[in-house]
């Protein structure tokens, strides 16, 4: 049986659906992470086929140029100000959802923790998870 991956926002403005499995999952450690967040890393899992994934409702969007060089375009809901999930400009079709966004956020299983050098010893994240001082190739 096909695991469904749902969640949305806080408020219930914007859903979204997909009976795809992800590609990654990893907590990420970079300023902007942190910042976005309000803690020490924000946790995502990256689909392949944003096509495929169903979402309802209009997001706003934050856009923030990566340490590549290229924008990732973060998208939260205007109500009540969620971030929901984030695309990319070099990779129109790769969309990544925030962990705490699904509706169950046990599905989450993290593969690696990037930019790890920018951890707070007050952010613990489990040693067993690979880490990488920067987006994993």
């Amino acid at each position: 049986m096909a695991t469904s991956y749902a969640g949305g926002c806080a408020c219930g403005a914007i859903r979204f659906e997909t009976g795809e499995q992800p590609i990654f999952q990893n907590h990420c450690q970079c300023l902007d992470c942190q910042k976005r967040s309000g803690t020490g890393h924000s946790s995502y899992l990256t689909f392949s086929r944003r096509s495929d994934m169903m979402i309802t409702g209009e997001a706003s969007e934050w856009r923030v140029t990566a340490d590549s060089g290229h924008d990732k375009l973060h998208a939260f809901c205007p109500t009540c100000g969620t971030p929901v999930y984030l695309t990319f400009a070099a990779m129109p079709d790769l969309i990544a959802v925030h962990a705490t966004a699904l509706d169950d956020p046990g599905q989450f299983n993290p593969q690696a923790l990037t930019y790890s050098m920018r951890g707070h010893p007050w952010d613990v994240i489990d040693p067993a998870v690979q880490r990488f001082e920067r987006m994993a190739g």
